[in-house]
């Protein structure tokens, strides 16, 4: 199989106007990925796919990532003249970087036996941008996962075939899989609750016995 480099530079070389970009991994895995911008990801796909070199004919899993906002702490300095003297001036700041929802496709070839490839697509933001294009049409084993994906983590998949919650009810709401999901204090229907759901329980109905 290529490596990741000439992978994403071919990539680069047929489609000029996408964002491409390796994304290291620094675990002892060392599985780097290659993340695109979504809006070429469905041509991208084929292409990965239909590349007589790569055949990545089958998407063996699908899942999602929640990125929370973070801030980062940054500082300059400066020299400044005080009283006709000269300072270093050290001046500290932080910058607000807006999290993100990131879906992440693990990509075999069947045919020519080698993989994986993982492929990452992200979100503008984790509220009001949270589309990327489904890639379902490509590798039809990406149907139930990326329903899963949606039903957990909230990402909406554009051309999905089908997409509807696949674990929780239709009336379920919020998205168990995000890091700030608060679960409900509410066990009125566990009918054997124990060890911190019966502390809960108990608060909400005082008559639960152990």
């Amino acid at each position: 199989m290529e490596t990741l480099e000439q992978i994403r530079d071919r990539l680069a070389a047929a489609f000029p106007q996408a964002r491409l970009e390796i994304v290291p991994n620094g675990s002892p895995a060392a599985q780097d990925s290659l993340w695109m911008d979504s809006a070429q990801a469905l041509a991208i796909a084929r292409w990965l796919r239909d590349d007589p070199a790569l055949r990545f004919d089958y998407a063996s899993n699908v899942t999602g990532v929640d990125w929370l906002d973070t801030t980062v702490k940054e500082s300059t300095k400066s020299v400044q003249v005080i009283d006709g003297v000269e300072r270093l001036i050290e001046k500290k700041t932080e910058r607000l970087i807006p999290g993100f929802l990131e879906v992440v496709y693990h990509l075999y070839s069947m045919e020519l036996k080698h993989g994986p490839l993982i492929l990452r697509m992200r979100t503008g933001n984790r509220s009001g941008e949270v589309s990327v294009p489904s890639l379902t049409p490509v590798w039809r084993s990406a149907e139930f996962q990326e329903r899963e994906v949606f039903d957990l983590f909230g990402i909406v998949f554009e051309g999905h075939p089908d997409l509807r919650r696949i674990l929780m009810w239709d009336g379920f709401e919020d998205f168990p899989m995000r890091r700030d999901y608060v679960e409900p204090d509410d066990y009125e229907f566990e009918p054997t609750p124990h060890d911190e759901v019966l502390e809960k329980a108990q608060r909400h109905h005082p008559e639960v016995s152990s």
